[in-house]
C-alpha cells in the first residue's frame, strides 16, 4: 500500500517551479519537479522536517501542516483528503482480512425495485460486484454467470476484468480513459481503508500482471468517482453510450450503487433492445 512519503514525492515530481512563480535563473535542475527544500520553505516548515516526512521518519504531521503542503502542492479536495488519509496510517494496526463484503438490504430493495431497463450495479470497496439487475448484468458483462454475485468467493471483480479480461476490454471504446479512472480510484480508496489486506493483495496482483495498471499506478494520481461516460462496443446489440453516476451507500460506507442511462436515441433503443433480449 502506498506511504504518504511515496505520495508526497509523486505530487512534489508533478509541480514545476515556474507554476508557482518561482525563478530559477536558468540553472540545471537534478529533479524533474520542486526540491524538498523549495517545498518546505513555501509551505512554512524546515527542510529538514520535511525530509523526515518524506522519508517516513517523522512520527506525525499536523492538520496545518498537511493543507499547507497541499496547498503548495496544488492538490484538489480529493488529493489532499487522500494526503490526509495517508498520515493517519502511521497509528493504524497491521495489515488484517475483513472478511466478506455484503450489500445492505436497503441497497438491494431500492436495486429490486428499479425497472429492468434502467441498468444497475452494486459495487463493494474493492470493486466486487456485490449484486446487480439483468439490465446491468447483461450491459456490463453479460458473459459472466448472472448469479456469481451471490458467492462472496466468486464475486467478479471489475478492476481484474477490466485490466485482465480481454472480453471486457473489448467492451469499452474509452477504455484507456476509464483505465485511468479505475487506477486513481483504487489509490483512493486504499487511502481511506489501509488496513485492508485483501485490497492490498489486489493492488499487487493487478501491478504484477497487468503492465498498464503498474505504469498508471506508479503515476500516483488520486481521484474520486462519480459521473461519467462509457463508450460501449456492446457484442449483442453494438455501440451504446451511457453516462454512469454513483450514489453513495450511508449505511454502508465503501458500497456504491451505479446507475446507467443511455446518451442519447440509439443507445435508448439499444438497451432496450438489450434488456428484452435478456429476459
Amino acid at each position: 500500500m502506498e506511504s504518504l512519503g511515496v505520495y508526497l514525492k509523486s505530487r512534489r515530481d508533478r509541480v514545476t517551479p515556474a507554476e508557482i512563480g518561482l525563478r530559477t535563473y536558468g540553472t540545471s535542475r537534478r529533479v524533474p519537479g520542486l526540491r524538498r527544500e523549495e517545498l518546505a520553505q513555501l509551505a512554512g516548515v524546515s527542510a529538514g522536517y520535511y525530509t523526515r516526512l518524506e522519508q517516513g521518519l517523522a512520527e506525525t504531521a499536523s492538520q496545518q501542516v498537511l493543507d499547507a503542503l497541499a496547498r503548495v502542492l496544488r492538490l484538489d479536495d480529493v488529493e489532499t483528503g487522500h494526503l490526509h488519509n495517508l498520515a493517519r496510517r502511521s497509528s493504524l494496526p497491521e495489515l488484517s482480512d475483513p472478511g466478506p463484503e455484503e450489500p445492505h438490504p436497503r441497497v438491494l430493495a431500492l436495486l429490486e425495485n428499479l425497472a429492468e431497463s434502467v441498468p444497475a450495479v452494486v459495487l463493494g470497496r474493492r470493486g466486487d460486484v456485490l449484486a446487480w439487475n439483468r439490465a446491468g448484468h447483461a450491459l456490463t458483462a453479460e458473459h459472466v454467470d448472472f448469479a456469481s454475485p451471490a458467492d462472496p468467493g466468486h464475486r467478479p471483480s471489475v478492476p481484474r476484468m477490466f485490466f485482465l479480461d480481454p472480453l471486457t476490454r473489448n467492451l469499452f471504446g474509452n477504455w484507456a480513459e476509464l483505465a485511468r479512472i479505475h487506477v486513481a480510484y483504487l489509490r483512493l480508496t486504499a487511502g481511506r481503508y489501509p488496513t485492508d489486506a485483501r485490497l492490498a493483495g489486489l493492488i499487487g496482483e493487478l501491478t504484477m500482471r497487468s503492465d498498464e495498471f503498474a505504469t498508471l499506478w506508479a503515476t500516483g494520481d488520486v481521484a474520486d468517482c462519480t459521473v461519467g461516460t462509457m463508450l460501449l462496443r456492446h457484442p449483442t446489440v453494438g455501440a451504446v453510450d451511457v453516462d454512469y453516476q454513483v450514489w453513495l451507500q450511508p449505511d454502508s460506507p465503501g458500497h456504491r450503487l451505479e446507475i446507467y442511462t443511455p446518451k442519447d436515441p440509439g443507445s435508448a433503443d439499444a438497451l432496450e433492445i438489450l434488456t428484452h433480449f435478456d429476459r
